[in-house]
């Protein structure tokens, strides 16, 4: 082979060439143990060979499997489509057709335990990535918009939930996808279906539902790759597989998981009857409350009317009237006495100012002289000695003033000791 020479596009292989360098690089694969589910079976009776479909599970991958068909009839139990099983094969060229398929020596059935063992051992793994924790499961809407629900054709999962959820509340709206819900179609067509409804901006939630069956019928709601879509989903999802007592994985990685397909339709819409009931009942709350707070307030109200001071609000008035009026009398009769006592001590101090000054005694006929002296100020003329013959004088007397002129001075002769008083 490696002294073939290169190919171009002028120097092109044959196909009978291309077929042989992938027949032997087949061959060279040597002896291989596969599981998978069978989907297709040809075995026809009188024939010896035994045409098998073998599907990966989890994946939309599969191979054509022969096999004698002495190795098909002597299995403990009949070899059914859906089945899983494990054989040991040899890749298969076949040159003429150019297919590739594979040659089977030994084909075992996996039982239920080892089954159920596979999934134990997937649940510790999810578990151990938190998708069964509770903080990532996301609460289901009230009253859901829409509801996508995903289940078999024509099935009595899909009539439960619709016949009790339509009943609970009449205007729910419902996208129903019908999938296959066992078998080897199962798992790629719940994928396709939960992609388009995870997508809908009309979808509120999407249930997930199935009737009850055994374990092999419910090992599509145990696949890794649905679990991990749904994980995945933006749309909160609710899982209602089987009786009460079957719990496939889905339920665990699943936002809301119910034990019925009917369960299911209680708990993703409300009951009409009792919300109505409620609202009617919170109406009846608000109406006793308010009422109370109204009759609450008016007690308030008719006890604030009662008081006196609201009763009869002129006649506090009135009576601090008269307290002003009262207080105003005694403050004029007050005021009056003191300034009639000022008035008196007034016209006291005035009659001893009077007699005491000078004005009372000229009255009596008495003056007071005063003289000019040399720079032209007045002074009371007190002795003869401060003035000289011609010296002008002022004489002030009660009702006004005479200017004179002095002739003469004239001391006055002091009285002998005997004549002075």
């Amino acid at each position: 082979m490696s002294n073939d020479p290169a190919t171009s596009a002028e120097n092109p292989w044959p196909v009978r060439t291309v077929a042989r360098k992938i027949g032997d690089w087949v061959h060279r694969l040597g002896d291989v143990w596969v599981e998978g589910q069978v989907t297709q079976m040809n075995a026809r009776p009188g024939t010896q060979t035994a045409f098998l479909t073998l599907r990966d599970p989890s994946a939309d991958v599969s191979m054509s499997v022969t096999c004698p068909m002495w190795l098909v009839r002597e299995l403990p139990t009949p070899l059914r489509e859906g089945d899983r099983v494990v054989i040991h094969a040899k890749p298969s060229f076949f040159f003429g057709r150019g297919t590739l398929s594979l040659r089977a020596d030994q084909i075992r059935a996996v039982g239920i335990g080892e089954l159920l063992a596979r999934i134990e051992r997937l649940r510790k793994l999810l578990a151990a990535e938190g998708m069964f924790a509770r903080e990532r499961k996301r609460p289901i809407p009230f009253l859901p918009k829409g509801i996508g629900l995903i289940t078999g054709r024509a099935s009595a999962a899909e009539r439960d939930v619709l016949a009790n959820a339509q009943a609970r509340w009449p205007h729910v709206l419902f996208k129903v996808l019908n999938t296959a819900v066992q078998g080897s179609q199962a798992v790629p067509q719940i994928l396709r279906a939960l992609s388009i409804l995870d997508k809908d901006p009309d979808v509120d939630v999407i249930v997930i539902a199935r009737g009850g069956g055994s374990v092999e019928d419910l090992l599509p709601f145990s696949d890794e790759a649905l679990c991990r879509a749904v994980a995945a989903a933006g749309t909160p999802i609710v899982s209602a597989i089987g009786h009460e007592p079957d719990t496939p994985l889905l339920d665990h990685v699943a936002d809301l998981r119910c034990s019925t397909p009917t369960d299911a339709s209680k708990r993703i819409v409300p009951d009409v009857r009792e919300e109505t009931a409620r609202v009617r009942q919170m109406r009846d709350r608000g109406r006793r409350a308010l009422h109370g707070w109204v009759d609450r307030e008016t007690r308030l109200l008719t006890q604030l009317r009662s008081r006196p001071s609201l009763a009869d609000p002129l006649g506090p008035i009135e009576r601090r009237l008269s307290d002003v009026e009262m207080h105003r009398e005694r403050g004029r009769r007050a005021m009056l006495s003191l300034l009639a006592k000022d008035q008196a001590e007034v016209a006291n101090a005035r009659g001893k100012l009077a007699a005491l000054g000078p004005a009372a005694t000229m009255e009596r006929g008495y003056a007071v002289v005063q003289f000019t002296d040399s720079t032209g100020n007045l002074h009371v003329l007190r002795s003869v000695s401060q003035i000289e013959d011609g010296a002008q004088l002022r004489v002030r007397v009660a009702d006004g003033a005479v200017h004179a002129v002095a002739e003469s001075v004239e001391p006055t002769t002091p009285a002998p000791e005997g004549d002075r008083p």
